[in-house]
């Protein structure tokens, strides 16, 4: 039996029988999957929540994932619960709601200064007038970015969520069904395409590297000779000037 029949065999099984004991050798299966995204998010929250927290909130994800699959629709399992994977992750962060409203609050001032800066000026803001703004000093800024990595990832998908509904269930859509969806997205993908290539340069490949060349935090500061902390720093700057723009073209 190839590879190919096997997954077939196992999901028709489970479909048909929701026996806990199928759905084990699934979730085993899977299991490094829960892994390589809980390590990939382990980004946004440094000492504040143990790797071990985040992959047992997405064992939830994953399981949730198998119970609602359905293998007619054409959509590789993989790219289906890892939306499951994350979401059940950052729902479960933001159930433990321990970022202080303060926090939050800075958050939605640099975003907003962050885009009035650029629009004024033409070009992305630097460090030292970003610090002038918020009326702090640039050490203080730096301080603060470490404090905003997370509430920069929970924010970024609640945007996405309230002004795009993206949700999973939306990968079994298509295109000819809803068609102004579809070409919404598109033209998102686009301009957050173009607004990455307009990122300063280190921002710009700190991107690349982690969301598209999938390297760790490690990996990056290596190719760049800086430390993790200041690749961390990079890549919740290069957040915030995404969301900033966003913001902007929702306006527009």
């Amino acid at each position: 039996m190839s590879s190919l029949e096997y997954n077939c065999n196992i999901w028709k099984q489970y479909a048909d029988t929701k026996d806990i004991l199928i759905r084990n050798k699934i979730i085993i299966k899977y299991l490094y999957l829960v892994k390589y995204i809980a390590g990939r998010m382990n980004i946004y929250f440094g000492s504040n929540i143990e790797y071990d927290d985040l992959v047992s909130f997405g064992v939830f994800g994953l399981i949730d994932a198998i119970d609602k699959f359905d293998i007619s629709k054409g959509v590789k399992f993989e790219t289906y619960a890892s939306l499951r994977i994350r979401g059940a992750i950052i729902d479960s962060i933001r159930e433990l709601d321990w970022v202080p409203r303060s926090l939050r609050q800075k958050n939605k001032d640099l975003e907003r200064i962050y885009c009035e800066l650029e629009t004024k000026e033409g070009r992305p803001p630097t460090d030292y007038e970003v610090a002038e703004n918020m009326g702090i000093t640039v050490e203080e800024y730096n301080k603060l970015l470490n404090e905003v990595n997370l509430v920069s990832l929970v924010s970024l998908d609640e945007f996405l969520e309230q002004n795009f509904q993206i949700d999973s269930e939306m990968l079994h859509i298509n295109g000819d069904d809803m068609p102004e969806y579809c070409f919404e997205i598109s033209e998102l993908k686009d301009y957050l395409g173009e607004s990455i290539e307009k990122l300063p340069e280190k921002e710009k490949l700190v991107i690349s590297l982690y969301y598209f060349e999938e390297l760790t935090l490690k990996e990056i500061g290596a190719i760049l000779k800086v430390s993790e902390s200041r690749i961390s720093q990079l890549h919740t700057k290069a957040i915030l000037r995404l969301k900033g723009k966003l913001a902007g073209y929702i306006k527009s």
